[in-house]
């Protein structure tokens, strides 16, 4: 007989969008009992939606207050990023396993400091990583998780793609990921101090440690070693030579931000990956990896896909109908997203984390990931900078 599971107990931090996606997950994690206790934020009207919608047992508008609680196995990090390294910090040294949304976090600007995002590349660079530092020696401390939340890593296509290339025992050569769209809706997206940066941050993040984590598959598969020898990039405002009637389509409002930017990175044995990231892409977000290796060639299509094409004469009855993401209206034809949280991966990294607490094993996205990534991004502002190839 199967001995019986004890449940897992969460709190979650933050009651915005993120909250949103991982209550989603929580609702379809299987094999594993869970309980979602508190919800957590300053913000109590906000709190009681995330509570009405997953049924969190409690709110709380205090922080420390739920790390206290000694029910709670799992403090789940869905605030803005200039919160995570201290919240998980804190967490890990109350014993608790630490789930973090991404990015992991960024450069947000010293007290008082006015257009953050003009600040020296080298100066931010150097902040992050003494950071990220401080949060992996508290990791390293710790018999804790730490689970980063970046749903390209567990992504159907990609997925599919890492067992293909783990079967073949294949060599990728080029890697390209994009995911792009048509700007934010928020008005914090313009400004470096709130985002931690400007569209590579925001979205580059995505396709970047999804390809990482296929070069990592593809390294313990062979038996070689897997690392970053170099980033080169080039970021710019590509909106600021529009006349406002021209900008009417794209949301982006960059104030000391960028809203393009391509990424490159060498890996030790000298193949490649292309991050590309921009707020100026109309017709739908964009959303995939690419991946051309010595033996195959794989299109991992997050979205959109052609599962299921839609064509419409009105918008009669869709109100309430989730169609697709970023597009201004529902008519003519639409490529509608099916299972979106599954194809986008949002069910499968819930689902791995909680095997990874209850079973006590590593987890697919975890913090070296989250440190790589985070630190490549701010290598490719420091290389766009000063145009020149950063070595790590």
């Amino acid at each position: 007989m199967r001995e019986q599971i004890k449940p897992i107990v969460i709190g979650t931090a933050g009651a915005g969008y993120a909250a949103f996606l991982h209550g989603k997950g929580y609702m379809k994690v299987s094999g594993v009992p869970i309980r979602l206790k508190t919800i957590c934020d300053v913000n109590a009207v906000a709190a009681k939606r995330v509570q009405d919608e997953y049924h969190y047992e409690a709110i709380s508008t205090d922080f420390d207050e739920m790390v206290a609680d000694p029910e709670i196995d799992v403090i789940d990090i869905a605030t803005p990023p200039f919160l995570h390294i201290p919240m998980a910090i804190k967490a890990l040294k109350a014993g608790k396993h630490v789930i973090c949304e991404k990015p992991l976090t960024g450069y947000f600007g010293a007290p008082g400091e006015e257009n953050v995002g003009f600040t020296s590349k080298q100066h931010m660079y150097d902040e992050v990583m003494r950071s990220m530092d401080e949060l992996r020696k508290v990791v390293n401390s710790t018999d804790r998780k730490f689970l980063y939340a970046e749903n390209f890593v567990y992504s159907t296509p990609v997925r599919k793609a890492a067992e293909i290339i783990q079967a073949k025992k294949s060599k990728i050569l080029f890697m390209k990921g994009e995911e792009s769209l048509k700007g934010s809706s928020s008005p914090l997206a313009g400004k470096w101090n709130k985002t931690g940066g400007g569209i590579l941050v925001r979205t580059g993040t995505h396709p970047l440690s999804g390809m990482l984590w296929l070069k990592q598959q593809e390294a313990m598969a062979r038996g070689e070693e897997f690392a970053v020898r170099s980033v080169s990039a080039d970021t710019g405002v590509t909106t600021a030579c529009l006349t406002e009637y021209e900008h009417r389509h794209i949301k982006a409002r960059p104030e000391d931000v960028e809203d393009y930017a391509v990424v490159t990175v060498t890996f030790s044995d000298g193949t490649k990956c292309l991050t590309i990231a921009s707020d100026t892409v109309l017709g739908g977000s964009r959303n995939y990896i690419e991946v051309f290796s010595n033996d195959s060639a794989l299109m991992c299509n997050i979205t959109p896909t052609d599962l299921l094409n839609a064509y419409f004469l009105d918008e009669e009855g869709l109100d309430d109908v989730y169609i697709s993401e970023m597009l201004p209206s529902k008519l003519g034809w639409n490529k509608v997203f099916v299972n979106d949280e599954i194809i986008r991966g949002y069910q499968g990294e819930m689902q791995d984390f909680i095997d990874t607490i209850a079973f006590d094993r590593e987890p697919s996205s975890g913090f070296e990931i989250a440190y790589l990534t985070t630190q490549i991004m701010y290598a490719a502002y420091l290389s766009a900078e000063g145009g020149r190839r950063v070595d790590l």
